[in-house]
C-alpha cells in the first residue's frame, strides 16, 4: 500500500521530471511509516531518490520524496534563493534547507508556503501564493498558478500522463526499482 500511494502521489519524481513529490500517509502507523522509509532509502538511493517524514502525527506521516541533486540546482537559482533568503533559510546547503523546512512544520501553526519550491514549483507561483494568500491565481492545477499559465498546464499534463503511465505499469507489477529513472 505505501509504495502505491508513492506511485500515484511522486510518478513523476520517480521518473526524474519533478524535483519532489508529497503525500499523506494515513495507512500505516508511525513506526511503520519509518520502516518503510527506511527500506525504500535503502533501495531507491542509488537511483537518486531520497525519502523523509516531514511531519508526523497519530494519524498520519507527511512524506517527501526527492531529488538531492536537483534539489541543490533549483534552490541555487537565484529566484529561488531570495525567496528563501528572505525567510531566512540557510540556502548555503538544501540539507539544511529541507531541515529547516521541518523545524517549520513542527514548529509553526501554520503551514509553510515555500514547500512549493521543495516541489520544485516555480518561483513566480509561489511567490504569488504567498503574496496574494492564495487568491487571484490565473489557474489552478497541481498548485496555483500566478505566473506563465501555458508552461504550467504543459507541465500539469506532463504529471498526469506520467502518473498514469506510472500506476499501469506498477499496477501491471513493475518494481518500484525499475519504475525510478536512475539520476
Amino acid at each position: 500500500m505505501f509504495e502505491e500511494m508513492m506511485v500515484r502521489n511522486c510518478a513523476p519524481t520517480l521518473a526524474g521530471i519533478k524535483v519532489g513529490s508529497l503525500f499523506n500517509c494515513t495507512c500505516l502507523s508511525g513506526r511503520d511509516v519509518f520502516d518503510r522509509i527506511r527500506s525504500l532509502n535503502n533501495r531507491l538511493l542509488s537511483h537518486g531518490i531520497r525519502i523523509i517524514p516531514l511531519s508526523s502525527t497519530e494519524r498520519s506521516t507527511l512524506v517527501y520524496v526527492y531529488r538531492p541533486d536537483q534539489l541543490d540546482e533549483y534552490l541555487s537559482q537565484d529566484n529561488v534563493k531570495s525567496i528563501l533568503d528572505d525567510l531566512n533559510y540557510p540556502t548555503e546547503d538544501s540539507d539544511l534547507c529541507v531541515r529547516e523546512l521541518v523545524d517549520r512544520l513542527y514548529e509553526q501553526d501554520v503551514f509553510p508556503h515555500e514547500i512549493g519550491l521543495f516541489l520544485g514549483y516555480p518561483a513566480a507561483d509561489v511567490k504569488g501564493f504567498m503574496e496574494h494568500h492564495a487568491k487571484g491565481c490565473k489557474c489552478t492545477g497541481c498548485w496555483k498558478v500566478y505566473g506563465d499559465e501555458n508552461e504550467a498546464q504543459k507541465l500539469f499534463a506532463r504529471y498526469k500522463k506520467c502518473t498514469d503511465i506510472y500506476c499501469r505499469l506498477y499496477g501491471r507489477g513493475r518494481s518500484l526499482e525499475k519504475l525510478t529513472m536512475t539520476a
